[in-house]
């Protein structure tokens, strides 16, 4: 989602302003901007270890890694020269099974970098919520927090409706606030829904804006192209999947689950010849470590992600 994007560049967008509300309320919609529909009964593919997805949309380069398979660890570094902007996100998702439901949470770090205005957005994912009972499917759940040191600047959105079941409240709505950490003094109040607009009213004006406008964003979307076959790793989301996916779009059930399987016993057979070796497995792109006390952590091995053989076209 971080680059799918259509006609707007919500990213680039994040360090153009030379006001650091605005700079913030920017980070704040791009973040809602990520908020996409999840079908119910689609099961995504299991992300295996060493699995990557490198892709570019103009000067944005994006690389992630799956560093860790038990538990399932994925890391991400995108960087945009151009605009002097860096991602780095770790995190690995927790299910909580709740009977009639399961509420899958996304933890770790995501991080946003404005490196020519020295700010660091710091924010969590939201959680996804599978419902089973009374009315199958599914919401995004739960308080994202979004707060950069350097401001001084602080954000929470609160998602999903107000039931956990989703019997009341208002299907992917958003409400939240804009404010000053240091004196917790409320900015901006915003509310609205992620998949239509979220407004924000200026609580010393009382004037009321538009925040962001999921048509505007969305419109004119484009589907990622292979730029350069010769420069697709075998490790690629794409090439490990081929065969799953070509057979999903012919709806041939069996075929897939073939498929998927065959993928599933090869990486039982590389552990299994890493065990017998005493060799340990080694992420190619990021630094990887664990601690009880801060989780998980990733960092990237090189400075700049390069250009991709997949791209998303401008036009």
């Amino acid at each position: 989602m971080l680059y799918c994007s259509g006609s707007v560049d919500m990213l680039s967008r994040c360090n153009q302003s030379e006001n650091s509300l605005d700079r913030f309320t920017s980070v704040v919609a791009w973040s809602i901007s990520m908020l996409r529909p999840v079908p119910f009964g689609v099961a995504p593919y299991n992300p295996i270890l060493g699995e990557t997805h490198h892709v570019s949309k103009g000067t944005l380069n994006v690389l992630l890694e799956q560093v860790s398979h038990h538990p399932p660890v994925s890391a991400l570094h995108a960087t945009d020269q151009k605009h002097n902007i860096e991602l780095n996100w770790c995190q690995h998702v927790v299910p909580k099974f709740y009977g009639t439901s399961v509420e899958t949470e996304v933890e770790g770090k995501r991080q946003l970098k404005l490196l020519n205005r020295g700010e660091t957005y710091e924010m969590n994912a939201p959680n996804l919520l599978i419902r089973f009972l009374p009315v199958p499917g599914t919401d995004w759940a739960g308080t994202v927090r979004i707060r950069c040191p350097e401001s001084g600047l602080g954000a929470e959105l609160h998602l999903g409706p107000k039931s956990l079941l989703g019997l009341r409240g208002n299907h992917r709505l958003v409400r939240g606030k804009i404010y000053e950490t240091s004196a917790k003094k409320t900015l901006l109040q915003l509310h609205g829904h992620w998949d239509r607009t979220v407004t924000m009213k200026d609580i010393k004006s009382g004037k009321l804006t538009v925040l962001y406008n999921a048509r505007e964003v969305l419109s004119g979307m484009k589907t990622p192209i292979v730029n350069d076959l010769q420069g697709v790793q075998s490790s690629e989301s794409a090439a490990v999947w081929s065969e799953v996916s070509q057979a999903i779009m012919s709806q041939d059930w069996e075929k897939a689950k073939e498929a998927k399987n065959y993928v599933e016993e090869k990486q039982r057979e590389l552990l299994r010849e890493r065990e017998s070796r005493g060799a340990t497995w080694v992420p190619q792109y990021f630094t990887v470590s664990y601690s009880k006390d801060g989780g998980w952590d990733c960092s990237p091995t090189q400075r700049w992600v390069p250009p991709a053989p997949i791209v998303v076209p401008l036009s």
